[in-house]
């Protein structure tokens, strides 16, 4: 074997492997990050359609945990009180993931992106912030997309 054929079987052996199909656990993980992109998608039009409560709880796992203000806030039955003992009026956030990631198993992903905040307080003063949100998901015996932290 010459010095040129010796290089182009050397190129040639290590550009097979980024030739090769994805693998099924690839495929998985990829079909997750998508699904989860488009829960985050559903999650957000349900927010801006029928409100923050009803679109966080709809797409709370039972289990799920909120981090609001220091405080946990464990399941979703303390989620309905803390919704509950809201003030605040003309509640909205919108939000849209900028990194979308999942596990190889294909069952658990996360999130994160900016958000916009703004509602009205109890004395009608109006409140505005933004920042960063981080959301874990995790894919439910049903094959639908909870998360189980925000």
């Amino acid at each position: 074997m010459n010095k040129f054929t010796q290089i182009v079987f050397v190129l040639n052996m290590a550009l097979l492997p980024a030739c090769q199909e994805p693998t099924a656990a690839e495929n998985l993980q990829e079909q997750a990050k998508q699904e989860i992109r488009q829960a985050e998608a559903d999650f957000s039009a349900l927010a801006a359609r029928e409100g923050v409560p009803a679109a966080f709880l709809a797409y709370a796992a039972d289990d799920a945990v909120l981090l609001r203000s220091e405080q946990l806030i464990t399941g979703k039955g303390e989620m309905k009180t803390y919704f509950a003992a809201s003030t605040l009026t003309e509640v909205k956030l919108q939000w849209t993931p900028d990194f979308v990631d999942a596990s190889t198993s294909g069952d658990l992903g996360y999130t994160y992106g900016k958000y916009q905040f703004s509602a009205v307080d109890s004395t009608g003063q109006p409140l505005d912030a933004t920042g960063y949100f981080h959301t874990v998901w995790k894919k439910q015996t049903d094959g639908t997309w909870k998360f189980v932290w925000d």
